[in-house]
């Protein structure tokens, strides 16, 4: 697997679903900043209608749908619907995850924790998502809501020095010494 961070601004995504999960992978989208997903769903639960709002269609997605969009996340589908419409998608050039169904993903979600911009993530290629829940848990209790605030102090301070002119060397020698006077890390 390879690690990136995507910015939905720059992409097409959408989520098909029905109920829970589906709901959950929608907050977590969201969270990313992804506010222009499209929701699909041929059967929405009623949590599904209320979360989804204006951005609910009450159907699946046509070919015509999928070549417009970048990212497609399947959830809450029958596993013959799923892997349907996995490969309708994938022909249509979309990357595709169906959510606990690793032989039709192009991609997997991993365990994340969000402190403002800052995000900490833990994988294990689909090995042990139960352990990289343990390791997302730990991550949460280790970096406690106050490193948000934390990082905009540091934002602040590097948009100093770069109007400075410090290079990036520069730049990371000072956040070093900055977090370790601070002594935010062990």
């Amino acid at each position: 697997m390879i690690p990136i961070a995507l910015d939905p601004a720059h992409l097409s995504i959408a989520l098909v679903g029905r109920g829970d999960l589906a709901v959950r992978r929608f907050g977590s989208l969201r969270a990313g900043g992804a506010t222009a997903t499209t929701i699909y769903s041929d059967a929405p639960r009623p949590l599904m209608v209320q979360a989804a709002g204006d951005r609910l269609v009450r159907r699946l997605p046509s070919d015509a749908d999928l070549a417009s969009i970048s990212l497609l996340w399947i959830a809450d589908l029958p596993p013959d619907a799923a892997r349907d419409l996995a490969a309708r998608a994938r022909a249509a050039k979309v990357l595709v995850n169906v959510e606990d169904d690793r032989p039709n993903c192009d991609f997997h979600n991993v365990a994340q924790v969000r402190r403002g911009n800052l995000l900490l993530t833990a994988s294990t290629n689909g090995a042990s998502p139960g352990l990289a829940s343990m390791v997302r848990e730990q991550l949460e209790r280790t970096y406690t809501a106050d490193w948000a605030e934390r990082l905009e102090r540091l934002r602040g301070r590097r948009a100093d020095w770069r109007a400075e002119g410090r290079t990036m060397d520069e730049v990371g020698r000072r956040t070093r010494a900055a977090v370790a006077e601070e002594g935010w890390l062990p």
